[in-house]
């Protein structure tokens, strides 16, 4: 009778796990990922903005997500907000440029000592 390798099947299973960890890792990004996406679209955008679903499409987000996020950037000031009869438009403030750059500081200085934000 043959003898199954317990110590390969624990292996294979530790292997999946892993994988699933890892997989999960790259799933998600954090609130301050978003933000920072939703700005740096909307500020590639200039003067006239992008509408939000532009910014849905560009920043690999929901229409609901990016507005949901949108009112947060609109209460903080970071981001105006202007509206025709058919389209939302995001337009970034001075506050958003200036908070913006600030980020993207931070991003820079959180990837180089491995952090995930």
């Amino acid at each position: 009778m043959i003898k199954p390798n317990n110590d390969i099947h624990k292996k294979r299973n530790r292997t999946k796990l892993e994988t699933c960890k890892n997989m999960s890792k790259q799933q998600y990004r954090s609130e301050m990922g978003i933000i920072s996406e939703i700005l740096g679209v909307t500020m590639d955008g200039g003067k006239n903005g992008a509408i939000i679903s532009s910014i849905a499409r560009r920043a690999n987000l929901s229409h609901y997500a990016v507005t949901e996020k949108s009112h947060k950037l609109i209460d903080a000031g970071l981001v105006e907000s202007t509206s025709n009869n058919r389209n939302h438009t995001l337009v970034v403030t001075e506050k958003g440029i200036q908070f913006f750059q600030e980020l993207q500081k931070f991003i820079e200085i959180a990837q180089s000592i491995k952090v995930r934000f």
